[in-house]
């Protein structure tokens, strides 16, 4: 007999189809919900950015001519520096090639946003690429020079760092990656239904094994 004609092969095939699609559609998930996530990401990087430049342009009008403004005694003061290099002012004399790097950064970070099918990874990649970006528009654009700018920092933490809101939103995006990296949360997997692992639990066989009648194994 032809085994197209044998019913029970037909019903063997269409089952292992069936299956094979759900695998598929747990794998390979629509490209709507990682759109999503991008611009949720590029949202809060948004807000940084708005915060952070709002910020700056208000240090820069009201520290100019005052040494420092106690915020929580000597804890944190107000005082405002331009900073030509990096964190704790460290190749001042070549700010061109911060400026370069904080350009790599931004379209690193947006390329890695745009992967992501994880909600907290897209916050937390939204607060790297708003720092990311507010800092390298300082760099392009606030004196000296186009590409060899100033960061302005204003926030003095006790003396041993001066930073600004940027900065508090790398630091926080860069602490959450290491606490989802920790968890096993993976920023580019599709998470999987609750439903599907405890169908399979229950069952104690792989979802993906039928047996010549159609039905799962044992």
């Amino acid at each position: 007999m032809n085994e197209n004609d044998d019913p029970e092969a037909k019903t063997v095939a269409a089952a292992d189809g069936a299956v094979a699609g759900a695998g598929d559609a747990l794998v390979a998930p629509a490209p709507g919900p990682t759109r999503r996530l991008f611009w949720s990401a590029l949202g809060v990087a948004l807000g940084l950015l708005v915060v952070d430049q709002g910020t700056k342009w208000w240090a820069v009008d009201a520290l100019a001519d005052s040494e420092s403004i106690p915020v929580f005694g000597d804890f944190i003061r107000f005082w405002l520096v331009y900073n030509p290099g990096a964190a704790f002012s460290m190749g001042t004399g070549v700010t061109w090639i911060f400026t370069v790097f904080a350009g790599i950064a931004v379209v690193a970070i947006a390329w890695y946003a745009w992967r992501v099918r994880s909600t907290p990874w897209s916050y937390a990649l939204g607060l790297l690429l708003g720092g990311a970006t507010s800092h390298f528009g300082d760099r392009l654009f606030r004196e000296p020079a186009f590409g060899r700018g100033h960061v302005v920092d204003f926030i003095d933490y006790s003396g041993f760092f001066v930073g600004n809101v940027a900065d508090i939103g790398i630091f926080a995006g860069a602490v959450s990656i290491v606490v989802l990296s920790f968890r096993g949360i993976e920023a580019t997997q599709a998470p999987v239904p609750a439903e599907a692992g405890s169908d399979a639990a229950e069952t104690g066989s792989d979802p993906g094994e039928t047996g010549s009648d159609g039905k799962p194994r044992d």
